[in-house]
């Protein structure tokens, strides 16, 4: 893993911070960390760990070259967290709306979306998109 600034924008080096839970030695302990980790995956083209932190019921149905592709053909330029509701270290649910900026084909794009997420046996996974804009 290289040493370079997070991409999830948290100011940390990539190794402290979303990277722990990118090479397994950690798990996110709230929501939040595991949207940002899942960020900072699409940045670093980590799609097994897009599959790792989905929903075990979807991950069967997970299309990995779609993903690898999606990550891959853009250019991810910044995360910015606007609101989260619950998903703490206590909870079992959470959601969190976020707002990523990616350049591709010579444009600046903006994904938009209000994310669920939920804890099982101790772990948090991304559940699926509840809006998307």
């Amino acid at each position: 893993m290289q040493t370079s600034k997070c991409p999830c924008g948290s100011g940390k080096d990539l190794a402290q911070c979303c990277g722990l839970y990118l090479q397994g030695r950690a798990l996110p302990e709230t929501a939040m960390a595991l949207m940002r980790s899942r960020y900072s995956a699409y940045v670093l083209q980590e799609i097994d760990y897009l599959k790792e932190t989905l929903w075990p019921k979807f991950q069967p149905a997970f299309d990995f070259e779609g993903t690898a592709r999606w990550a891959s053909e853009n250019h991810w330029v910044g995360l910015t967290v606007i609101q989260f509701q619950n998903g703490g270290r206590d909870d079992r649910a959470g959601t969190v709306l976020f707002e990523a900026n990616y350049l591709s084909g010579g444009q600046m794009h903006k994904h938009r979306e209000l994310s669920k997420f939920r804890k099982k046996a101790g772990r948090w996974y991304y559940v699926e998109a509840i809006a998307e804009t």
